[in-house]
């Protein structure tokens, strides 16, 4: 969900590591293409070592066995860095952290991803926007950086000073043209990428059926589930066009809440069949276009769960609702773990050991870094998170790095953005969605 306060983030994977879970995940393949042929001669004299081969070409099983306890725990986290520059110091680094620039806190911490946001100075202009993300990812060591933002566009759009301006999700939705939402998606995508950001926390799967809902609103597509759905599968096909991840959020579904989950905690009332009808559709077809991830949401469902927990740490959601019942495979994100309505019940540690336990692969930014990595790398020491509870997620965010071209050169090209095609094709979509 991502504004100031935090982000709607992925959604959430399995929480016990049952011996299904572990079979399914012991011996991960990667789904990236083959490395182009090189003579023998050659690579006999270049000699690089299997694992920077298979680091290269995006290996998924051989980075996974090249990575340490404190790496592979690293690479769950998400979390915000401060500044315009990777080698630049600031004062909110070294107070979060407990060093001064941002390559520094990647380096320590080998997080899996990092969000941008205007507010932690990460951005002027395309120009410098590129840099940052370039520097970002050569500090990441063996194991690429996912650098993500939170770009819906409408009310939602941290980039909105730098890139094409298009119409907010409920604007394209009442155009009833999907491919309106595809086109949009792509654009975006093509832009982002242009930065140096491999996923999208986009596109809203919310269906917004209470008119006072404080914080989702004109984010969704609509109201009739029918038509969110179609417009999520338009954009989902959209962002991987441009060879971007995107992610559909806030899983249950937050569109018939009346509080903020940003200063609250929601509850909603839906039974398991109101929400089969009206809150799972538009992430069944996510799911059906191939979605990289899905953001959970920090809300209280007490027909689905009757524990209190919000999804964002509950098993039963996660994994019993997500997992068995829709048939995800793919990343589960937290929303922003600084926001309040998942940290009234427990502190901000043992929230980060609890996300993983309910399935969640990502945990976005944790307002303690050191307090949460310490918690995550502390239970799986001690066995309360099992290694190969670790590895199923690890394994997931690096087939996910895999897929989107992340292991491989993510060159930068600012000049593209606010392109005069890009311009001409956002004002078409923003004359048929009735937006001056």
């Amino acid at each position: 969900m991502l504004r100031r306060l935090g982000l709607g983030l992925l959604v959430i994977v399995m929480a016990g590591c049952s011996s299904v879970e572990a079979e399914r995940t012991a011996a991960p393949t990667s789904s990236a293409p083959p490395p182009s042929s090189t003579p023998a001669a050659s690579e006999s004299r270049t000699a690089p070592s299997p694992s920077a081969r298979a680091e290269g070409r995006g290996d998924v099983a051989a980075t996974l066995a090249g990575m340490s306890v404190e790496e592979k725990v690293g690479q769950l986290f998400m979390p915000v860095v401060y500044g315009s520059r990777a080698d630049s110091e600031h004062r909110e680094n070294t107070a979060r952290f407990g060093v001064g620039t941002p390559a520094e806190a990647i380096e320590k911490y080998h997080p899996g991803g990092v969000i941008i946001f205007p507010w932690a100075g990460n951005v002027s202009d395309a120009k410098q926007l590129a840099a940052l993300t370039t520097g970002l990812r050569r500090a990441s060591g063996k194991v690429p950086l996912m650098i993500g933002v939170d770009q819906e566009h409408g009310i939602v759009s941290p980039l909105g000073s730098i890139v094409t301006k298009l119409p907010g999700a409920m604007a394209i939705g009442s155009t009833g043209d999907p491919a309106n939402a595809r086109e949009a998606a792509r654009l975006t995508g093509t832009e982002l990428r242009a930065l140096g950001i491999t996923m999208d926390f986009a596109p809203v799967a919310d269906v917004n059926i209470n008119p006072r809902n404080p914080v989702i609103g004109p984010r969704a597509f609509g109201s009739d589930p029918a038509r969110v759905a179609t417009m999520v599968g338009a954009a989902v096909d959209g962002f991987h066009a441009a060879g971007i991840a995107s992610t559909a959020k806030h899983f249950p579904g937050h569109g018939d809440t009346s509080t903020d989950s940003h200063t609250g905690l929601p509850v909603i009332q839906h039974s398991k069949a109101q929400w089969r009808r009206l809150d799972a559709p538009p992430f069944r077809e996510a799911i059906e276009h191939g979605i990289d991830a899905i953001m959970t949401a920090h809300v209280v469902m007490p027909k689905l769960d009757p524990s209190g927990d919000p999804a964002t740490l509950s098993r039963t959601i996660l994994t019993g609702l997500l997992r068995d019942e829709l048939g995800f495979e793919g990343v589960i994100s937290t929303d922003a773990l600084n926001m309040a309505g998942v940290r009234e019940k427990y502190g901000d540690a043992e929230v980060a050991v609890r996300a993983v336990l309910a399935g969640a692969d990502v945990l976005l930014m944790p307002p303690d870094m050191p307090k949460a990595y310490g918690a995550v790398l502390s239970a799986v020491k001690s066995g309360r998170i099992s290694a190969a509870r670790l590895d199923a997620s690890v394994t997931r965010i690096l087939r996910l790095k895999a897929k989107r071209g992340m292991f491989g050169t993510v060159t930068t090209n600012p000049g593209l953005v606010r392109s005069p095609a890009h311009l001409k094709a956002a004002r078409r979509i923003a004359g048929e969605a009735g937006v001056s």
